[in-house]
C-alpha cells in the first residue's frame, strides 16, 4: 500500500490555473502507475490524467486533452497535475490514485490506493 497526501485545490476564475501536487510514500512507491480522478457534486468518480511510473507515458481525459498536464518527480515520490483554462465544469474533488502497474488508465478498480481527495472550485 502506497499512502497518498495532494495538496494545491483551491478557488479559481475561469480561465486560470492551478496545480496540484500528490506526494507519495510506502514501500516501493516509485513503481505505481499514478493518476488523478475527480467527482464533481451528484456525480461519479470519473479520471482525469494518469502517467505511468516511469514518467515515460502520459494519459488524458478528452476534457482536459490539451489543457492539463500530469507529470511526477520520482526522485521527491510527488505527482503534479498542472491544470490551465480552467472551466466551471472542472470543479469538483480531485483524487489521487496509484497502481502496480502497468494500468489500465482510466479504470477505477485498477487503483488500489487513493488520497482523501482535493476541493477545486472553478468560478464563472
Amino acid at each position: 500500500q502506497v499512502q497518498l497526501v495532494e495538496s494545491g485545490g483551491g478557488m479559481a476564475q475561469a480561465g486560470g490555473s492551478l496545480r496540484l501536487s500528490c506526494a507519495a510514500s510506502g514501500r516501493a512507491s516509485v513503481r505505481y502507475d499514478m493518476a488523478w480522478f475527480r467527482q464533481a457534486a451528484g456525480r461519479e468518480r470519473e479520471f482525469v490524467a494518469a502517467v505511468r511510473w516511469s514518467g515515460g507515458n502520459t494519459y488524458y481525459a478528452d476534457s482536459v486533452k490539451g489543457r492539463s498536464t500530469i507529470s511526477r518527480d520520482n526522485t521527491k515520490n510527488t505527482v503534479y497535475l498542472q491544470m490551465n483554462s480552467l472551466k466551471p465544469e472542472d470543479t469538483g474533488v480531485y483524487y489521487c490514485a496509484a497502481a502496480r502497474g502497468p494500468a489500465v488508465p482510466s479504470w477505477t478498480s485498477e487503483y488500489t490506493s487513493w488520497g482523501q481527495g482535493t476541493q477545486v472550485t472553478v468560478s464563472s
